[in-house]
């Protein structure tokens, strides 16, 4: 029966290499290659202790540096992610459209072709309808927004280079 425990082990990592394909986690592909190398092991005539050890070194080896491969070189650093959505919105320009009300100062603003429910980031400030306002951050469904004093924040796309 010793000399068959390569066939086990060829089974097992096809299988578990066809069965990386319906899983999420990129896991599962090492450990069909290290039941590959166990059944090179025991087609040389290994014992099943080492076949199961060098199964179980090269899966987990290649699960740790894969790992650290794909953290160091394949991941997205905080500056390299591209905001979209209403990720995108804290920093952006918009226009006030109905001026504050209420005791919160509570407005609204157009950014993005959106209106958005608006409160001044200070509180004690009020809207003006027509004013440019900076999106400073979202909470909910409202943007807190500070207006843009200074001609040079807002983006000339109208001048010619």
């Amino acid at each position: 029966m010793e000399q068959f425990a390569w066939i086990f082990w060829i089974v097992l990592g096809i299988a578990l290499i066809i069965a990386e394909t319906f899983t999420l986690g990129f896991i599962l592909l090492w450990f069909g290659i290290g039941a590959i190398a166990a059944a090179f092991a025991a087609w040389l005539g290994l014992g099943f202790g080492l076949q199961f050890l060098l199964f179980a070194g090269i899966s987990i080896a290649l699960t740790a540096m894969s790992k650290t491969i794909f953290e160091n070189y394949f991941s997205l650093g905080e500056g390299d992610m591209h905001r979209t959505g209403i990720d995108s919105l804290p920093g952006q320009i918009g226009t006030v459209t109905s001026e504050s009300k209420g005791s919160l100062n509570k407005g609204e603003v157009q950014a993005y072709g959106t209106t958005w429910t608006a409160f001044p980031a200070d509180a004690s400030r009020k809207l003006i309808e027509g004013e440019k306002v900076m999106i400073e951050r979202v909470e909910g469904a409202s943007v807190y927004v500070t207006p843009v004093d200074n001609e040079k924040k807002l983006p000339d796309w109208r001048s010619e280079s």
